[in-house]
């Protein structure tokens, strides 16, 4: 029986993040058995715990400074990422005014200050990850949106960013699609990169500093020992258990269950899917254009995010956000063919020119969010544990951010990032399930209503804004 078109696309996609999917990959580093210690043991070694690592090497060169991770370096949310890396460390402008009026211009100036250092980080360590500073192009796919990318920009400029409103025929010219009414361009704010190889060359630099670096090991446990701590470890089916005590611990694991039991009802793993293509002709091409090279994503409440990779495939993700009950967390839960059905119906309307365009790949991965959308941080066992997470989508660039403020939690003096009420404040929890779950799931349900009703938000959505936990996207 012939397959439906959109069968047809996603039949040879493999259910593996293209990223990760490539003959690039290091190989892994081996387990950690019997016992060790560290001035500092850094768990997690995603995109918090890499920085983490090569900023307190890089800081104090005789410290002795070890990383473990459950998998391998990169291999959850920093290799399956879109690879926008934003200066923003609010999710947004918008987001940082509603949440940190009083102390918004410095954010935004910590902001732009910390994307100029990872691409002076990537210069200085030679890490090959396509960075690309072409900013982002956000675009209105329908009439109601147009009116808020106006309101944006008002606000872009009024904190000094370098923004572009577009009409329909300049989007157009921008990059081609037949359901862009207008767009906003925001010229240097953002950089596409690799995401996986922002990891892999992080991880090589901090090898080269002198961290030491054990994957596949899961740390289990966690307990006072005199003056420092210990923390269990599990290497996998043929290693011994082991342990570290450590004299300071950053933890860095994001959207997995926390070590520390006061996290837990902070945070939310939420599923993310994405599409990659095949490769595109020379022809294909030239009928969409993009030869800008912008991030780009639509100004929906369920949003699409794509960007063009150096090899000139085109990623294509976002749209559904999936909590699983009790905060699940499972590789099963990383394929969800509704979803990548979804994502390629959608794709086509977007290119109706990249009709027989077919998908190389399909994955999906956990993302750690909290009720204010961006980081917050804190410290346990008296100082001697920091920690960071609520990252919520835009952890590329902003977990950066989020080492420099856990070494200056562990160093115990007051400093200009300690004093921020970004990092003083904690969001507000969320429920206890079920309530979580009905919460979470009556959110999704209500944002999809309100873009098929041209933006209105129901009660429940008005409810949440009046008490400060509107989603803004």
């Amino acid at each position: 029986m012939k397959l439906p078109h959109t069968g047809r696309a996603l039949a040879d996609a493999a259910p593996v993040p293209y990223w990760l999917d490539r003959p690039e990959r290091p190989d892994p580093l081996p387990p950690l058995t019997g016992t060790a210690s560290a001035d500092l043991l850094v768990v997690g070694g995603g995109y918090a715990g890499l920085w983490t690592a090569l900023l307190a090497k890089q800081a104090d060169p005789d410290r002795d400074v070890l990383l473990v991770d459950a998998g391998t370096c990169g291999w959850a949310a920093s290799g399956r990422n879109g690879g926008f890396c934003a200066a923003s460390l609010t999710h947004g402008l918008a987001n940082g005014v509603d949440r940190f009026p009083g102390e918004i211009d410095e954010l935004e100036r910590l902001g732009r200050e910390n994307l100029d250092a990872i691409a002076a980080t990537v210069d200085e360590h030679r890490i090959d990850c396509d960075f690309e500073r072409t900013g982002e192009l956000a675009v209105a796919v329908e009439p109601y949106q147009l009116a808020g990318l106006t309101e944006d920009a008002e606000l872009a400029r009024r904190y000094g960013h370098d923004v572009r409103l577009l009409d329909r025929d300049e989007v157009r010219a921008e990059v081609d699609s037949p359901t862009y009414l207008g767009g906003m361009w925001d010229r240097n704010r953002v950089a596409m990169l690799d995401p996986a190889k922002l990891a892999w060359g992080l991880r090589r630099a901090c090898l080269d500093l002198g961290v030491r670096i054990h994957e596949h090991t899961r740390v289990t446990g966690l307990r006072r020992d005199g003056a420092a701590l210990r923390l269990a470890t599990a290497g996998g089916a043929d290693a011994a258990p082991g342990s570290v005590r450590a004299r300071q611990v950053a933890l860095a694991t994001n959207a997995f269950p926390p070590l520390l039991r006061r996290l837990r009802a902070r945070l939310v793993p939420v599923y993310d899917y994405a599409l990659m293509t095949e490769p595109l002709t020379s022809g294909q091409r030239d009928a969409i254009g993009w030869r800008n090279r912008q991030g780009l994503a639509d100004t929906g409440n369920q949003f699409h995010y794509y960007r063009i990779t150096a090899d000139g495939r085109i990623l294509f993700g976002g749209y559904d956000a999936v909590y699983h009950y009790g905060n699940r967390i499972a590789p099963e839960l990383e394929q969800r063919m509704a979803t990548f059905t979804a994502l390629a119906e959608h794709f086509r309307t977007t290119f109706p020119q990249l009709a027989d365009l077919r998908f190389s790949h399909r994955w999906g991965g956990v993302i750690d969010t909290c009720t204010r959308f961006c980081p917050f941080f804190g410290t346990a066992y008296d100082g001697r544990l920091a920690y960071t997470a609520g990252f919520t989508g835009l952890g590329v660039g902003a977990t950066r951010f989020g080492a420099r403020v856990m070494l200056d939690l562990l160093g115990g003096e007051e400093t200009p990032l300690t004093r921020l009420e970004l990092v003083r404040s904690k969001p507000l929890p969320f429920p206890p399930e079920p309530f979580r779950a009905t919460g979470i799931n009556l959110t999704r349900w209500s944002l999809a209503r309100a873009d098929a009703r041209e933006g209105r938000r129901n009660l429940w959505l008005r409810t949440l804004d009046h008490l400060g936990l509107g989603f803004d996207s």
